[in-house]
Parts: C-alpha cells; sequence; structure tokens
C-alpha cells in the first residue's frame, strides 16, 4: 500500500505542458520570429540606398561642374561634333547620357545604371548695385532604375 500511495504522490507532483499550450507557445514563437525576418529582409535589400544616392549626386555634381566650367557663349562659333567638342554650356542642352560618362563621352564602369540628362535655360540674374545679368540656369538630372531621382541646377552669368 505504501508503494501505491508513493506511486499516486509521484504522479500528482509531475509537472508538465498540454497540447493547447505547446501549441499556443509555438504560434507566438512563429509571429515573433516572421516579424524580426521581415525587418531583417527590409533592412537587408534597402542597404545599398545611400551608396546608390550618393553616387547619384557625385554623378549630378561632376556633369554639373563640368558645364558651369565652359564659357558662357560659344568662343569658337562652329558645331560641335561631340561631347569632347563642347566648349560653351549652351551646348550641353540637351544631352542626354544613359549611363554615366566622362568629357570624352565613354562610359564610366560601375555606373552604367544612372541615366543623365541637362537642360539650360536662359535666365536673369541680379549683380551688383541692382544690374540685371544674362544668365544660363543649368538643371542636370540624375535618374537610377532603382528609383532614385535627383536634379541639380547652378548658374552661370556672362561675367567672362
Amino acid at each position: 500500500m505504501r508503494h501505491a500511495m508513493r506511486k499516486k504522490q509521484l504522479l500528482v507532483n509531475q509537472q508538465g505542458v498540454t497540447l493547447v499550450e505547446l501549441i499556443v507557445s509555438i504560434v507566438i514563437i512563429s509571429v515573433a520570429l516572421s516579424g524580426v525576418l521581415l525587418v531583417m529582409n527590409y533592412t537587408t535589400s534597402h542597404s545599398a540606398d545611400p551608396m546608390i544616392e550618393y553616387q547619384a549626386v557625385a554623378v549630378g555634381e561632376a556633369y554639373l561642374e563640368e558645364i558651369l566650367l565652359q564659357s558662357y557663349s560659344d568662343p569658337g562659333g562652329g558645331v560641335e561634333a561631340g561631347r569632347s567638342d563642347y566648349d560653351d554650356v549652351d551646348d550641353y542642352n540637351g544631352l542626354n547620357d544613359s549611363g554615366a560618362r566622362d568629357q570624352q563621352g565613354n562610359t564610366i564602369i560601375g555606373l552604367e545604371n544612372y541615366d543623365v540628362s541637362v537642360a539650360v535655360s536662359s535666365v536673369a540674374a541680379f549683380g551688383p548695385a541692382g544690374q540685371t545679368l544674362p544668365a544660363k540656369r543649368v538643371t542636370v538630372t540624375v535618374q537610377h532604375n532603382s528609383g532614385v531621382n535627383l536634379s541639380l541646377t547652378g548658374h552661370r552669368t556672362a561675367y567672362d
């Protein structure tokens, strides 16, 4: 009899989980784990975005600097055959490069996914003592196939 009571006490003191509790805990852990994995996936897939934006700014600044360093008006008065012959700001109007290119028109390796377009328009700028000076507004637009779209604007006045 003692043996039977002892066995009964052991059975009563045992603790465990029921099937329902086990299933509920599995569901809770699965939901939490899927949320963490979604955040990790989003972070990983968008980790290159700042680099793409920085490169787009660098490409746009390089084009804008190249253009604004040119003469205000055409010094040679001739027709330019290609970008390496451009000698004034107006020559760049309507430039559309599929892939970033250098001043000679060569594709820059690693920047093939950037499309660059240039628009040049005449505007008035204010000089000293309220004078109105002729100027040209240069807008460089850089686009990347990931959705980055950037526009930089600069002005070139006729001070030369």
